[in-house]
């Protein structure tokens, strides 16, 4: 049984990785911190987790981390470089959910997150846990760079074109939407239901923090450098991301073939027959990234569509699959719920 500990099990991917684990037949949560909430009984803060989690909050000082076997940190960004040392150190295997160790250039990361890097002797350690990309250096990886949501739902629609070279790198659009959750479960205006509800719009045109992080990602698809246009929006929906991609071709190829060689042996990448248009409600509560590729009026440009459920495959669904990964365990060990219909 593997002995799991929770840094910051408040958030909305924090319970979502208590409600994973509660249902995984190898693994059992001994510690759950949150100094607000010391304690309190998890299933007291999170009724839907009654009868099914039964541990307090604890202080980090009283979690006793360094007995666990692995430590996943769903807390901010900048807590778990402050700590992953430490428990390294102890033996214990670190997945953070932050994007404290995505981004390989450390000067890259501070600007982007605004803040100096705590603990950049790891980044170069840290293995991206993209299981689709980067399986073998997951099962022996001691820290694991979570992705982010966004870049999750990007990455694994470009896949196939950007590794079988047929579009032009240079000129990648990724056009992308997500659920209020994705804020996460702090008290901001911009999430309030008056504010989210019967309402849609862009933000971080400009530049978005995980910009870098899905151009990182490509870039070692393509083997150089890519340009992308990545515009995120906000929509009044709980749950969901769905990436519209674009891309333009540069040689011929069937593109469902591509698709469905590519991801035939991914438990958790459904490639839909040609002409399919997937929603965010069929990924409800699973882990499960759906994709569909289309060549509108058979010219030069490839629409591709990816949607996931930001809270499970892209965050603590993909968390626990990698944690499977480490332990040698079946990649979809507590990971085969039945998305949530309607």
């Amino acid at each position: 049984m593997i002995k799991v500990g929770i840094v910051g099990g408040t958030g909305y991917t924090g319970v979502e990785l208590l409600r994973l684990l509660a249902a995984h037949p190898q693994a059992r949560v001994m510690a759950v911190t949150s100094r607000k909430e010391a304690g309190m009984k998890v299933a007291e803060l999170f009724p839907s987790l009654r009868g099914h989690v039964d541990v307090a909050f604890s202080t980090p000082d009283e979690a006793r981390l360094s007995e666990c076997d692995v430590v996943f940190f769903a807390t901010p960004n900048g807590i778990a470089m402050q700590e992953a040392q430490a428990l390294l150190d102890a033996g214990v295997r670190v997945i953070d959910l932050a994007a404290d160790f995505r981004i390989r250039d450390v000067a890259e990361w501070e600007k982007w997150y605004g803040m100096a890097h705590a603990a950049p002797a790891l980044v170069g350690e840290a293995v991206y846990g993209l299981p689709e990309v980067n399986r073998e250096a997951i099962r022996s990886a001691r820290l694991i760079a979570n992705p982010g949501c966004y870049p999750t739902a990007v990455q694994l629609g470009f896949l196939p074109l950007i590794e079988a070279g047929i579009v032009e790198p240079d000129h990648l659009v990724a056009d992308c939407k997500s659920g209020v959750s994705g804020a996460g479960r702090k008290a901001e205006v911009h999430a309030l239901l008056p504010e989210a509800a019967d309402s849609f719009k862009a933000y971080g045109v400009a530049g978005h923090r995980h910009l870098p992080e899905i151009r990182q990602g490509l870039a070692r698809m393509a083997g150089s450098p890519v340009g992308l246009t990545f515009v995120p929006h906000l929509t009044p929906m709980i749950r969901g991301i769905h990436a519209t991609l674009y891309a333009r071709l540069k040689v011929e190829a069937d593109l469902q073939a591509l698709y469905e060689a590519r991801y035939a042996g991914e438990r958790f990448v459904d490639v839909l027959p040609a002409g399919s248009h997937p929603e965010t409600r069929s990924v409800r509560g699973a882990n499960t990234c759906r994709i569909a590729v289309h060549r509108p009026q058979g010219g030069d440009t490839v629409v591709v569509l990816s949607v996931i459920d930001n809270l499970v495959k892209g965050a603590a669904g993909q968390a626990v699959q990698n944690m499977n990964l480490m332990f040698g365990l079946a990649e979809e060990a507590g990971l085969g719920g039945v998305p949530l219909m309607p």
